[in-house]
């Protein structure tokens, strides 16, 4: 059984401060982590690995666990066979168990110019009083709700002793964490992410080929992203992490003013990815907008659930420890069930 409070994942925020200065509290709430401490987060799939985990091993060896029976091969060592069963049937049989692995955790955080906006204030999303970011915004944008979420999947899988890691994109892959479950691995994490410039282009299926060049195990991959692109490029960004047989939930975060889109008068509208500016009367387009936004929303999602992966819509304006920790209880609930029921 696995430590509750392995010395890698820090137990509040403060330990997780790194030296350069980075305030993790902007990110994370302490709040966040108590809600989500006692959750665990597992691959649907049965995963490889090389470490001592929580997660069982498609490679049978001869561990704790017992698995199965399999004939005697002449050459096999002696000390597995089952006295028991050949008393009873006079054939030689072998014991075989299953190896515990770790489960490599992978966020994907998409850093390009759409992820740039933000509604809300800064000082009501972080939950620390500050007023503005570090770099002097006064709003919190999608990208900052997004650094919370992969932090805090990050903190559950280091929890539960296994490996996490980081992919930074937009057009390519512009910055990673190596997977590891080493002491200080979170405050890099976090680190690494609240460091990073939100202004390129957009590009899924390039930076999912970065990613897939890089991962020679199966992982659990948490795509991080306002999935602001063609549906298209998205279904094929993920058929190819399907092919490698990687387990895959999708988080699309949006702003509540994307969502409801309740401006008043008309303005100037201009896009974060180079696209052009327009004067607009948004009400006379609401209409017409909203039904836009939520057919992409759920085309996203019928193609996540469509290639067996999970989909979650994150509101940047709700708090994020109770709707990922329902997720969470949720997808572990299911999964328990389809092992019973197998």
């Amino acid at each position: 059984m696995l430590d509750p409070t392995p010395p890698q994942a820090p137990t509040t925020l403060r330990d997780a401060a790194p030296a350069g200065g980075v305030d993790a509290t902007l990110y994370l709430h302490p709040q966040t982590l108590a809600r989500l401490g006692s959750f665990e987060l597992r691959a649907k799939h049965i995963v490889e690995g090389v470490m001592s985990g929580a997660h069982r091993s498609p490679y049978q060896g001869f561990s704790i666990e017992f698995a199965q029976h399999r004939p005697y091969v002449q050459g096999d060592d002696l000390r597995h066979l089952d006295w028991k069963v050949f008393g009873r049937s006079d054939k030689l049989y072998l014991k075989q168990y299953e190896q515990e692995t770790n489960l490599d955790v992978v966020a994907m955080v998409d850093a390009s110019g759409s992820m740039n906006y933000g509604s809300r204030l800064f000082e009501e999303a972080s939950g620390v009083g500050r007023r503005t970011s570090l770099d002097g915004r006064l709003n919190w944008t999608k990208f900052d709700h997004a650094t919370a979420l992969a932090a805090a999947i990050g903190y559950i899988a280091l929890r539960q002793g296994d490996r996490a890691g980081l992919f930074v994109y937009a057009d390519q892959v512009v910055d990673a964490v190596k997977r590891s479950s080493a002491q200080g691995q979170w405050r890099q994490i976090v680190t690494t992410l609240a460091t990073q410039p939100v202004n390129r282009a957009t590009d899924l299926p390039r930076t999912m080929d970065q990613v897939l060049a890089k991962l020679t195990n199966r992982c659990l991959l948490c795509v991080v992203s306002d999935f602001f692109s063609d549906p298209e490029e998205i279904r094929t960004a993920l058929a190819r992490a399907r092919h490698r047989r990687h387990d895959v939930i999708l988080f699309q975060v949006v702003d509540r003013m994307e969502q409801t889109f309740a401006f008043t008068d008309a303005a100037p509208f201009e896009g974060f990815e180079g696209e052009a500016r327009l004067r607009l009367d948004p009400r006379a387009i609401r209409k017409a907008y909203l039904e836009a936004f939520e057919g992409h929303c759920a085309a996203v999602e019928k193609i996540a659930r469509g290639l067996g992966f999970d989909y979650q819509l994150v509101c940047t304006h709700d708090w994020l420890g109770p709707p990922l920790a329902a997720f969470i209880a949720r997808r572990n609930a299911r999964m328990r069930a389809k092992t019973r029921g197998a």
